[in-house]
């Protein structure tokens, strides 16, 4: 009994302590119970070994139960501890953010949808289908177009070498009028078969005998009204205007070298025609240059150039800027600055 009553003894005291470290946990240097030792370097911490570990683990455990209840009581139904105000606004910038991600998306989507429709290739067209345009659009100028004749009455008063260089004018001159937007209709007159002239467009002009234009040896007198007829020469007084769809406009088929001056001009003088030059010296200014030479004479290939951009720009600057070579010893006025 005496053994019993000193082991209860024992028992109760060891318990005694046991509180004391779950209730005052500073480390005491008489504190023998847990068997353990204490570090007073470490911020007076209590490192027990042994058992007093497991029982102040579990305290804590139940501080920190307690205190999630007590914030869970204040906002009940709500897991994150946020007031229903706060969630609302929360879910209203949600929905905000997820509509403009949408209309981004939208917007991306539209964007690549235009992109590919303008990069989306032109249907290709065959030689004959271009050909075929072509050929319509040469025909319905007959008809509505503005009317251009090249006479080439004059040819014997040029030597071969003048000749050979006109039919190449011709054929330049073809070949605009074929890419024109807005083209005229053509004609050859005084175009005699097996003449000089004739033979040196078969010669030099692949396909010349299928182009889409009139070729006649008649005078142009004898096919126009002499009031629709304007005779372009560079010796007129007055220059051209407009570009007159109702009207036909002669050049005459003479070349650059060719020696024999106002000839055109004297014959339009004896035909009472009216006459008309471009506007060269009203849109255009000399240039100094190291030959000291201007000449307003031009190719009838780039006369027509002028009268085919004049008709499609209405501008007589764009049109002298295509026709008038730097050559020419010309510029355009705002240029000279």
């Amino acid at each position: 009994m005496a053994f019993q009553s000193k082991d209860k003894a024992s028992f109760q005291e060891n318990l005694q302590g046991r509180r004391e470290m779950m209730t005052y946990p500073e480390c005491k240097t008489e504190d023998s119970i847990c068997g353990g030792q204490c570090d007073h370097q470490q911020n007076n911490e209590v490192v027990c070994q042994e058992d007093g570990e497991n029982l102040w683990d579990a305290f804590g455990l139940l501080q920190i139960d307690t205190g999630w209840e007590r914030i869970s009581s204040q906002f009940p139904g709500n897991e994150t501890g946020c007031s229903r105000n706060v969630l609302r606004k929360q879910r209203n910038w949600e929905k905000i953010i997820s509509a403009k991600k949408k209309k981004r998306k939208h917007e991306r989507e539209r964007r690549r949808a235009r992109l590919a429709e303008e990069k989306e290739p032109a249907p290709q067209l065959s030689k004959r289908d271009l050909k075929e345009i072509t050929r319509e659009r040469l025909l319905r100028a007959k008809e509505t177009g503005p009317q251009l004749c090249v006479d080439l009455s004059m040819t014997s008063h040029m030597i071969k070498k003048e000749i050979s260089r006109l039919a190449g004018q011709i054929r330049r001159l073809y070949g605009s009028n074929k890419k024109s937007r807005k083209p005229f209709w053509l004609y050859l007159t005084g175009f005699v078969k097996n003449s000089p002239i004739a033979e040196e467009c078969l010669r030099m002009n692949d396909g010349f005998s299928s182009y889409l234009m009139d070729v006649t040896p008649e005078s142009y007198l004898d096919l126009f009204p002499l009031e629709t007829i304007v005779y372009l020469t560079p010796d007129a007084e007055n220059a051209l205007q407009e570009v007159d769809p109702h009207k036909v406009y002669i050049l005459g088929g003479l070349v650059d070298e060719s020696i024999q001056k106002r000839m055109t001009f004297q014959s339009a003088q004896e035909q009472h025609l009216q006459m008309a030059r471009l506007p060269i010296q009203e849109y255009m200014v000399k240039k100094v240059n190291a030959k000291n030479y201007y000449s307003t004479t031009l190719a009838i290939n780039q006369v027509f150039d002028a009268l085919s951009t004049y008709y499609e720009t209405k501008s007589w600057a764009e049109a002298l800027k295509v026709a008038v070579s730097p050559g020419k010893g010309y510029v355009l006025r705002d240029t000279t600055r």
